[in-house]
């Protein structure tokens, strides 16, 4: 049974939330092993001044990453790092979290709003929805492509949020890495961690309602709502 903490509070801010926003690598697919492979190698080849290096870049987009940690490469590695991740990009294995593609059906159903929210390139996302059918599930999809500053800016939240006509404090986003927990904050948005990519202790700093994964489907509901989920319903 997933780990849940709640805070008697944490709703005191937010009003009933219409919109359901989730992360993708970490959230709904277990992909960040294997970034975490990748990176790490990326990281001990052109920046071994900096430790656990893949751990560092975790939900951020590649531009940042390049940005951030490589400007001081010449154009042509940075070109060659971006090949690499696209060509890593083509060959992951998608696979589903416990419980996310059956969370992502239960919330479909009761008729709210949901998005996608990912630091992922469009070239990367033709390639989840090709393995995984979930493209439909989702009322916007916010990627890397549509955005100027990623994570942690909240400008990919924000921006869900508009696509979606709701307020930001009407969001509940599940997110988690370091970046995006501060990105969902900065939003002003509900965040409900997942201690894939972080421990549990880690995720606390960002907020105090953690989750392992979505593998207990209604206990994950009434955390997030408050309710059962044969009585939610906002059809």
């Amino acid at each position: 049974m997933p780990h849940f903490t709640e805070k008697p509070d944490s709703t005191e801010n937010h009003p009933t939330p219409r919109a359901v926003l989730f992360d993708l690598d970490g959230v709904l697919i277990d992909t960040e092993p294997q970034y975490d492979v990748f990176w790490q190698q990326i990281g001990e080849r052109y920046r071994p001044d900096i430790p656990s290096f893949g751990q560092r870049v975790k939900g951020t987009t590649l531009p940042n990453i390049l940005a951030g940690y490589f400007s001081h490469l010449p154009e042509a590695v940075r070109q060659k790092i971006a090949a690499a991740n696209h060509a890593f990009d083509l060959q992951l294995e998608m696979i589903p979290s416990p419980g996310a593609m059956a969370f992502l059906h239960a919330l479909k159903q009761t008729g709210i709003k949901m998005g996608l929210v990912t630091s992922s390139d469009d070239d990367k996302l033709a390639i989840v929805f090709r393995t995984l059918p979930i493209r439909n599930l989702f009322d916007t999809v916010v990627s890397a492509d549509r955005i100027t500053q990623g994570k942690p800016n909240p400008m990919c939240y924000l921006l869900a949020a508009s696509d979606l006509d709701v307020t930001p404090p009407q969001c509940i986003v599940f997110e988690d890495s370091a970046a995006g927990l501060t990105a969902a904050k900065n939003a002003d948005m509900r965040v409900i961690g997942l201690a894939t990519t972080l421990p549990k202790e880690t995720i606390y700093h960002y907020t105090s309602e953690v989750i392992a994964d979505f593998s207990d489907i209604e206990a994950v509901i009434t955390l997030a709502f408050g309710v059962k989920p044969a009585t939610l319903s906002y059809l």
